[in-house]
């Protein structure tokens, strides 16, 4: 099998102007975002200095007056379509780097670390399953793989927190733009009895799966499918003929708004449903169509600029 080539988009911004392209970004569909900032990376540093003894001084100059914002598509007519759509409008110098699949695989390594979710959660790169962890806290095990979804994102976190407080042992969970598996395998680390995730990206399927198996869980627990539940009737159907505890939905305003009036039919009498990777200017628009369907908002969780909102019949 001939090895993916990806591209590095390398997007060149200033600190005061980070936080708006991360947000243009996302609006227009690419959550998957490395940021690379010489403020953050000093902290890192700093609160990391037990694992090396000194720091090359070549990566400390390279990363001197440094704020940009990189992500990945595949070289090849599909990603540079992604490209067009994700950079249009975004008014910002822009490079673009060809890698190997390997190369995009240790470009992650060498920044994730273990993630803190909630009061439970510990969302651990697969690469450093042998390390302890915490006491009290629950491993959830990720190969951030090829899709978004590694947890760091503010959306992903204020989405796990919610996935660590509604779960409910031996209930069912759907995940609606499921990426990874985050947030559904999370689901099911917590007792969930079945999740089914969904994305409109094919590579998410076999990520999610990946994922899964990191964590001991198996396809009778977990089936991921692909396709588009606004416009394939079909799946909606199928998605349909059972009810969930938890459906969960970490994608965009513009996505959430229409999905909405699908959400009772998916829920049980007692089920909540979880949306997040809502920038905060958009919170009241989605509020307006869960209301409009039927839900009633219980509450909104807030952070760097995004939201996430739980609601139930």
């Amino acid at each position: 099998m001939d090895e993916i080539k990806w591209l590095e988009v390398a997007v060149n911004t200033t600190p005061d102007r980070l936080d708006q392209v991360c947000a243009k970004l996302a609006a227009a569909g690419m959550d998957g975002l490395v940021i690379e900032d010489e403020q953050e990376f000093l902290t890192f540093l700093e609160q990391n200095r037990q694992y090396w003894d000194y720091v090359d001084q070549e990566l400390l100059d390279r990363m001197k007056g440094v704020t940009r914002v990189k992500f990945y598509v595949t070289d090849d007519e599909d990603g540079k379509q992604q490209l067009e759509q994700y950079t249009r409008g975004l008014d910002q110098e822009y490079t673009i780097t060809p890698l190997s699949d390997n190369d995009w695989a240790y470009s992650w390594q060498k920044y994730y670390k273990p993630l803190e979710v909630g009061s439970r959660l510990y969302v651990v790169p697969q690469w450093m399953r042998e390390e302890p962890v915490p006491a009290g806290r629950v491993p959830f095990y990720l190969n951030p793989g090829l899709t978004f979804g590694t947890g760091s994102h503010a959306s992903t976190q204020l989405c796990l927190e919610g996935v660590e407080e509604h779960t409910v042992p031996g209930r069912d969970v759907l995940d609606l733009g499921c990426g990874s598996g985050i947030l559904s395998i999370a689901a099911l680390c917590l007792g969930a009895k079945s999740a089914i995730a969904v994305d409109i990206d094919p590579k998410a399927v076999d990520v999610a799966y990946e994922n899964a198996a990191l964590n001991g869980i198996g396809r009778d627990r977990y089936t991921v499918r692909a396709g588009n539940v606004l416009s394939d009737k079909a799946l909606a159907a199928e998605l349909g003929e059972k009810k969930y505890h938890l459906v969960l939905a970490n994608i965009v305003a513009d996505v959430i708004i229409p999905l909405a009036p699908q959400v009772p039919g998916l829920l049980e009498e007692d089920g909540v449903f979880l949306c997040s990777g809502i920038i905060d200017t958009r919170t009241q628009e989605v509020e307006a169509a869960l209301k409009e369907a039927g839900l009633t908002v219980i509450r909104k969780r807030e952070k760097n600029g995004w939201a996430a909102l739980e609601a139930k019949l």
